[in-house]
């Protein structure tokens, strides 16, 4: 039986992003800053002659053609670069020539890691992601809001679309990631849109060198790569410190575990193949299902469970706060000696009524208690008395406004005193 595969832990899933982000961070920069150079070349604005002019002259040829200026070969080929352009550039190596523009094979994988870890796709929806387009209305603020076209293949027949809008609104925001991808892609798109117009992608890189034709699955356009190829993010895996590519299990991590939801699936399979079997997913649930009890234990406290009633019933007992019912059978203390617990834990007992008779007293406790809060620290408020006012607010809100405010009219001397003596722990039954 095949092991299934785990989702990343958190500090493997923070060092991959982190390793992609700064793979491709620097490839942005590089690519912004040559990109700004060939601005000013091409306004005008860069001496002649100069070393940088002979750079954005270069740039220039790169932008337009995919290669610096070279030699021409009797033949017809291009040769070495020319020798001005090589001594400006610092060297005829990749980094000194066209990655000032274009992005290589590992950073369009890098680019591809994070738009997995911040989207949850799939490697091949990725791989062939059209170009997004900011919609006509930027909304609020100008800020950009693309429409995602999200194509997923799927076993057998048959195969799953999908529109994403994403927003960005700031440097941390889902959106942010298209805008610098866009950026740093464009030099790329421009040369496909005008020798392959009909093929719309984002994933666009830079080939090292001439495609020789060996794969059918590797699209190339002159020499612009298309998505992820081959073994690429395999190697680039390799290159971080992993053993192959970080795809699959990184999208399980991001659905699974950040995201929450299907990512270009049904819930049925998001819940059997992602979810059930993935171990932190079983250990969050178990925290969630704790966490629920937990809430409900202090929801219970601070919600009303004394019984609303119209008049006492025989043999009931008055305590402060209330009359209660079964003395001997306390739930917070024990039943051999009768109720020992705090009266103000009354309106907390399912053993309570509280009747008519009651509201004036349980209105001037809850006023008394809330005026407490300007003499007393918050945290010191909450953990005496919190729970207690709690309860008295929703037995307001059961009673309504008109009840309470005649509640509040009829509280007595008698009742100012036994509150007073309840709060300051000096009442007995």
């Amino acid at each position: 039986m095949k092991k299934a595969e785990a989702a990343y832990s958190p500090d493997e899933y923070r060092q991959l992003r982190l390793a992609a982000q700064r793979m491709f961070r620097a490839a942005r920069l590089r690519i912004r800053e040559n990109t700004e150079l060939l601005h000013r070349w091409r306004a005008g604005a860069l001496e002649p002659g100069t070393g940088q002019w002979l750079i954005g002259e270069a740039l220039d040829c790169l932008a337009r053609t995919g290669e610096v200026p070279r030699y021409v070969g009797s033949d017809g080929s291009r040769t070495r670069i020319v020798s001005r352009y090589l001594r400006a550039m610092g060297g005829d190596n990749a980094a000194a020539t066209w990655e000032r523009l274009f992005l290589n094979r590992m950073e369009a994988v890098a680019l591809a890691v994070l738009l997995v870890a911040d989207h949850g796709l799939n490697a091949t929806t990725v791989s062939e992601l059209p170009v997004p387009r900011a919609t006509p209305d930027s909304g609020e603020g100008g800020f950009p809001v693309y429409q995602i076209e999200l194509e997923k293949r799927r076993r057998g027949a048959g195969r799953h679309f999908e529109t994403r809008n994403i927003t960005d609104f700031g440097a941390d925001s889902p959106g942010r990631l298209i805008t610098w991808a866009l950026e740093a892609t464009a030099h790329a798109r421009a040369l496909v849109a005008e020798q392959a117009p009909e093929l719309d992608r984002l994933l666009l890189w830079r080939t090292n060198r001439p495609y020789q034709g060996k794969r059918d699955d590797e699209v190339r356009v002159g020499v612009i790569g298309v998505g992820l190829h081959h073994t690429a993010p395999h190697l680039w895996g390799q290159q971080v410190g992993l053993s192959g590519s970080p795809m699959r299990r990184l999208r399980k991590t991001v659905n699974v575990l950040h995201r929450r939801e299907p990512g270009q699936n049904t819930q049925d399979t998001h819940d059997s193949v992602y979810v059930l079997p993935e171990p932190q997913a079983q250990q969050a649930a178990a925290e969630v299902i704790a966490d629920g009890i937990t809430d409900a234990v202090d929801h219970a406290h601070r919600t009303l469970r004394a019984r609303l009633s119209d008049t006492a019933r025989p043999g009931d007992r008055e305590t402060v706060t209330a009359s209660c019912t079964d003395y001997h059978h306390s739930p917070f203390t024990g039943s051999a000696t009768g109720c020992r617990a705090s009266f103000l834990l009354c309106t907390a007992c399912p053993n309570a009524r509280v009747t008519p008779a009651h509201h004036p007293r349980l209105a001037h406790l809850h006023q008394s208690i809330e005026n407490l809060r300007a003499v007393l620290a918050p945290e010191v408020w909450s953990a005496d008395w919190g729970d207690a006012h709690a309860r008295l607010e929703d037995l307001k809100m059961r009673l309504g406004p008109p009840v309470w405010r005649e509640a509040l009219a009829q509280v007595t001397h008698a009742d100012r005193e036994a509150i007073e003596q309840l709060l300051n722990g000096r009442y007995d039954l």
